[in-house]
């Protein structure tokens, strides 16, 4: 059983990078145990212009049908001589794909760890299978492969060379041409292999669902062949195809409608259970921030401080916001921020909206001007004081944007947390929580220095006698010419700041 790999390249962008795609070094020979026999991947080839890898699928026919009885989980349904002479040590199946799963693993997850960059770069690639089972011939490997932009080569093989009157076999052997990354190249092998076969080599488990949508995302929620290819790989389990093609049909409307499956698979109304429970007071802050962004109509938003994309996300949902930058100085938060807003499985329409950008708020940066609007969400608290001019300059003075929104802690109103000592901050990192006069003294001030007017807001229940849990301010700049830009103040701690 037999697949090769190959690619061309440049001196600037050598072929042989495919090596740190695959984790397999060109220069080694290398084997791996699989569960039915031994996996060898080899290069043939590996040059500047040119490099090829190749995996050589060695199966134990005896491993083959002690595991799998011979027929149905184990060897090909229609084994005519005997359960030990058939097919599967030769021709690719489903036993190949589950090799590309585990001996390609980090490749088909699309992960480099020494070069981060290439696996989200389109390549040529040119991928060969000798010996490829289709139970519906060629025409059926062209409907397959070609609407994932692939050159389609099936070339029928004889069921012997001396006697051509006896016909085609329902072999192929398969070339494809074209540009893909290799990530994408793997996973569609991976489905289409046991697909193209009609066979599995294991017990169609409903954890399959999973799997099949997992390698199929970005390429089978469009394919015209999609049920074909569902069920096939689902080995004609119909609950089992039902249930993905439902949840395939999901994705679709989700894509087309530039937002997330789980929301609009929400025909349950949930208010009965959630009607007597408090919303927490994050919720309530982002809600106070998207309505103050929503009644400025802006379309490009910088959310400073973006920390894990709590904010980032709610955004993302809103398709008047066309442009959403996310910045912080921790890239720890940066990482998880893309893990929670799932960058790896985002569609290219929500990519081209996003960019998460490491950077600090005590320098001015050039990447943050032009923008309609800018959000510091419980932000300048954990600022020392002598540096807010710095970011004062760096938000109102150098960036410019038309729309400000300030939130942070009042601190008059932690009094009502029966869980907080006196005295102590609400979070070990606060440098300092400001009353709301003091808050408004500090707003005023930076609107008049930059040219801005400024708006509170109470987020929260607004205690009479203390204030809400969250004060906001909304600085919107004046309908005049901008003033000239004053340098940069130096490092000074502003009155208003003192007494906190």
């Amino acid at each position: 059983m037999f697949l090769t790999i190959s690619t061309t390249g440049t001196s600037g962008r050598p072929a042989t990078d495919l090596g740190f795609l695959l984790h397999k070094h060109p220069d080694k020979a290398q084997q791996f145990s699989t569960s039915h026999g031994t996996a060898h991947v080899f290069y043939p080839e590996a040059g500047e212009e040119r490099c090829t890898a190749a995996l050589l699928l060695e199966v134990d026919p005896v491993a083959l049908i002690r595991r799998g009885k011979g027929k149905g989980r184990g060897g090909a349904p229609d084994s005519a001589l005997a359960q030990y002479v058939n097919d599967r040590p030769y021709a690719a199946s489903s036993l190949l794909a589950v090799a590309i799963g585990s001996v390609f693993s980090s490749a088909v997850k699309g992960q480099c760890t020494a070069r981060p960059e290439l696996p989200g770069e389109r390549r040529p690639l040119r991928i060969e299978v000798p010996a490829l089972p289709a139970r519906g011939g060629a025409e059926l490997v062209e409907r397959l492969f070609a609407p994932m932009g692939w050159a389609v080569t099936a070339e029928p093989v004889a069921l012997d060379e001396r006697f051509p009157e006896w016909g085609d076999s329902r072999y192929v052997s398969l070339v494809l041409e074209g540009e893909s990354t290799l990530r994408d190249a793997l996973r569609q092998l991976y489905v289409l292999l046991p697909v193209l076969d009609d066979a599995k080599h294991y017990w169609v488990a409903p954890d399959e669902v999973e799997k099949l949508l997992r390698f199929g995302e970005g390429w089978l929620e469009g394919h015209p062949e999609q049920r074909l290819i569902t069920n096939r790989y689902l080995a004609r389990r119909w609950g089992l195809t039902r249930d993905a093609l439902e949840r395939l049909a999901l994705a679709r409307l989700a894509e087309a409608d530039d937002t997330e499956a789980e929301q609009l698979d929400n025909a349950v109304d949930e208010q009965a259970d959630t009607e007597d429970k408090p919303v927490p007071l994050a919720v309530q802050r982002r809600e106070a921030i998207l309505g103050a962004l929503r009644a400025a109509k802006v379309a490009r938003v910088l959310d400073l401080g973006c920390g894990q994309g709590q904010l980032v996300g709610e955004l993302l949902k809103d398709q008047r916001f066309t442009e959403i930058v996310g910045l912080d100085v921790s890239m720890r938060a940066l990482k998880e921020a893309s893990r929670r807003l799932r960058l790896d499985r985002m569609t290219e329409r929500q990519l081209a909206r996003l960019q998460l950008l490491q950077g600090s708020l005590a320098y001015t940066d050039r990447r943050l001007t032009g923008y309609d609007a800018a959000v510091l969400s419980e932000v300048i608290e954990h600022v020392d004081p002598p540096r807010l001019p710095a970011l004062e300059y760096a938000v109102f003075g150098a960036a410019r944007p038309a729309t400000v929104v300030v939130t942070t802690p009042n601190v008059e109103y932690n009094v009502r947390w029966e869980t907080l000592p006196a005295g102590r901050v609400r979070h070990a990192d606060h440098r300092f929580e400001w009353t709301r006069e003091e808050f408004r003294a500090w707003a005023r001030t930076v609107g008049e220095r930059h040219g801005y007017e400024t708006e509170f807001m109470p987020v929260g229940p607004d205690d009479p006698e203390v204030g809400p849990p969250t004060q906001m301010a909304v600085f919107r700049k004046r309908d005049r010419n901008d003033p000239p830009k004053s340098k940069a103040p130096k490092h000074e701690t502003p009155k208003e700041v003192k007494s906190a």
